[in-house]
């Protein structure tokens, strides 16, 4: 036990000393630049009256599921709602799992097996690098957005081949060049997963995402999609073919031994589709990426993105958190992303552009960035 609390003490006294540490914050009242609640429906009075409205067809709901999907806590509601999220995103089958980490991790851990290759972008997210340590397949990493470095491991893959990429990286904001991806996935009869987590309501007819956008449904292997960003709820489902569905239900642990997300859940998840379907959301958020970009001065270390997230690279612990300290004192919330979530001189203000920020609290927020930076 002595040796245990050592080890703990040193490495939390480790990211003191790299002014890394991560502690935890409540809500506040600052203007909300930080949330990847990117249509502002976590917060919509509509979309909570929709709720409302469709939670009274159900009296007789429980408050928990009772268990498992395969014991207890299945129920055709999430059938249904599974089959309705699926034709939406034009995809064969989807199947919800509790979180979108819950989901690369079941998808990535039970598919891929010892002797096969998976490939991914050197920017994934941490779930999905998780999930291939789980499946005892071979990685190789990739640079980011580099078809002719994906090429190159391709040519080296052995067994069956995984491509794994994320449509907007969570952060930079950028989108992986998925027509040209897809073209070597095919070349090499390689299976294309893509994770959709931050495309998913900002980019495609109605917000169904960048792999619809681009007319590729039909080349991707497996989309993950995500329902705590822009839809403003919890969970998450993988799209893909009946046959994946019915894979996945036999052999994912993380779908297999949970216990379901309550009704209550699912029917905030269907809530938010019926309110993404009611009007176009994907104009207002796009105006307001559009007007950030045109305000914000030039100069500053912004990546190119068109998504709602906006970066700026600004090297160092300590400086990128001063500046977003800054910031903050004047009544914005904006978070710096440090390293290790980041790699070292990397350090950057992370922003999130929303439907329920007004046009005036932007260029307000930009002119307090100019002056700041």
């Amino acid at each position: 036990m002595r040796d245990i609390n050592t080890f703990i003490s040193k490495s939390l006294d480790q990211r003191i000393k790299n002014k890394s540490l991560r502690t935890l914050k409540t809500e506040n009242s600052l203007i909300d630049f930080c949330s990847n609640d990117y249509l502002g429906f976590s917060r919509s009075e509509e979309l909570k009256i929709l709720f409302e409205t469709e939670l009274k067809k159900y009296p007789e709901y429980r408050m928990g599921s009772g268990g498992s999907r395969l014991l207890a806590g299945n129920h055709s509601f999430t059938e249904n709602l599974e089959q309705g999220i699926a034709l939406f995103h034009d995809a064969e089958s989807a199947l919800i799992y509790n979180s979108g980490f819950d989901a690369n991790i079941g998808l990535l851990a039970c598919l891929p097996q010892r002797g096969d290759t998976i490939i991914s972008d050197e920017f994934i997210h941490a779930s999905i690098i998780d999930g291939i340590r789980l499946s005892h397949a071979s990685r190789y990493v990739f640079r980011h957005n580099d078809h002719s470095s994906l090429e190159q491991k391709l040519k080296q893959a052995k067994g069956r081949i995984f491509i794994v990429v994320e449509s907007v990286y969570s952060m930079d904001g950028d989108e992986a060049p998925l027509k040209q991806i897809a073209k070597l996935a095919k070349q090499y009869s390689a299976a294309l997963i893509v994770d959709e987590a931050h495309a998913v309501g900002i980019f495609g007819d109605s917000g169904k995402g960048l792999v619809y956008e681009l007319g590729l449904c039909g080349e991707v292997f497996a989309r993950i999609i995500t329902f705590g960003k822009a839809l403003g709820s919890h969970g998450a489902a993988i799209l893909g073919s009946k046959q994946l569905r019915s894979y996945l239900i036999n052999f994912s642990r993380a779908f297999i031994y949970t216990t379901a997300a309550p009704f209550l859940s699912h029917l905030a998840v269907k809530s938010a589709y019926l309110y993404l379907n009611s009007r176009d959301h994907q104009s207002e958020i796009h105006q307001r990426i559009k007007f950030f970009k045109q305000n914000a001065k030039t100069g500053i270390n912004l990546l190119n993105s068109r998504s709602a997230i906006q970066i700026i690279v600004i090297p160092g612990n300590e400086k990128a958190r001063e500046i977003a300290r800054l910031i903050q004192v004047e009544g914005f919330d904006l978070r710096a992303i440090l390293s290790p979530s980041v790699a070292e001189g990397s350090e950057r203000l992370r922003i999130c552009l929303h439907n329920h920020n007004s046009i005036e609290e932007i260029k307000s927020f930009c002119e307090l960035l100019n002056k700041t930076l």
